[in-house]
């Protein structure tokens, strides 16, 4: 039986289990909790490469190894703990069954875990993409990831962001700028008028911990982006923000299609793939909440954001694997 659920915030020994927190919001988090004084906090992941980078910059922090789609030893740490983080997922990739198993069966075995030990506060990163009319892998692994959420009766908040940027962004706006930094032309699909709503993984972070600290214990909140911005005026932003001066090509849409269809037959983990250009172009738009005054949030503005996250004295150089 699940313990009655927290009502008053953790204190900062409380221990946080952050299954999948190695990645971009796992990253972000880590550090912003531990600005706020909490102690006890284990990153399971099974990606070594940015577990090494989360040991390197937060000693101190518990960051294990762990298949999270098989049970294992990594089970343990929920025994006490106060408050899980769900972040784990898979993003990119060509085989559907990663996506299922990474997004749905590590959900199954974390969900059991959370029950069987009674951690008394859950919260559920889902995506934007649940609403979306794509119909890619990571899309539909995620809705059904989150439908295991809902079924499970436990009380959690449902986060479900857009596409985020910020320090350790290893997938999206960072992948840009390195590949900005590489290339003597910088290519875009078409005009490159698809509106975006992109979302600061530290604004994002700041809600994850409002509803760990605060008495939010239920409910499917959509966080979008507040600034509505056309993919070409990023790339722009990205350029000026980086001080590069990589020209800025269009290319017709169907030869950018046929170039990433090549590219994915001699990479196996392209950073960027077609289904992923097909989402780009599906001009999904995102309700928009008053997430700022929901969660008591500071919605920072794109143009500050992106400068944060290039030009930060110790994270901006740092890049996590795919």
């Amino acid at each position: 039986m699940m313990n009655s659920v927290m009502t008053l915030p953790p204190d900062r020994g409380t221990r946080i289990v952050l299954p999948g927190g190695a990645g971009l919001v796992g990253q972000n988090l880590v550090a912003r909790l531990r600005e706020r004084g909490y102690r006890d906090i284990v990153v399971l992941d099974k990606h070594r490469a940015n577990l090494e980078v989360l040991k390197r910059l937060q000693p101190g922090v518990t960051a294990e190894y762990a298949d999270l789609a098989s049970p294992g030893e990594w089970q343990r740490h929920f025994d006490g703990a106060g408050v899980c983080v769900m972040l784990q997922a898979q993003i990119g990739g060509l085989d559907y069954a990663e996506f299922e198993r990474n997004n749905v069966e590590s959900t199954r075995l974390i969900l059991d875990a959370v029950r069987r030990h009674a951690v008394p506060r859950l919260v559920h990163i889902s995506s934007s993409v649940v609403e979306s009319v794509a119909d890619d892998f990571y899309t539909r692994s995620k809705r059904a990831q989150e439908a295991l959420v809902l079924a499970s009766g436990l009380p959690c908040p449902i986060l479900r962001p857009t596409l985020m940027f910020g320090w350790f962004d290893r997938k999206h706006l960072g992948w840009l700028a390195r590949f900005m930094r590489r290339v003597p032309v910088f290519p875009i699909p078409g005009h490159g008028r698809y509106m975006r709503q992109p979302l600061y993984v530290g604004d994002f972070c700041n809600i994850i911990i409002a509803c760990i600290e605060k008495p939010v214990t239920s409910g499917i909140f959509n966080i979008s982006g507040h600034e509505r911005i056309d993919y070409v005026d990023i790339i722009h932003a990205i350029r000026r923000s980086i001080g590069a001066r990589t020209p800025i090509v269009h290319i017709p849409y169907g030869l950018f299609h046929a170039l990433l269809w090549a590219w994915s037959c001699v990479d196996r983990n392209p950073p960027f793939t077609t289904q992923q250009l097909a989402a780009l172009v599906a001009r999904d738009e995102f309700e928009v909440i008053d997430w700022p005054g929901l969660f008591g949030v500071r919605c920072t503005p794109f143009a500050e954001a992106i400068d944060e996250t290039f030009r930060h004295p110790q994270f901006a150089a740092v890049a996590l694997e795919f």
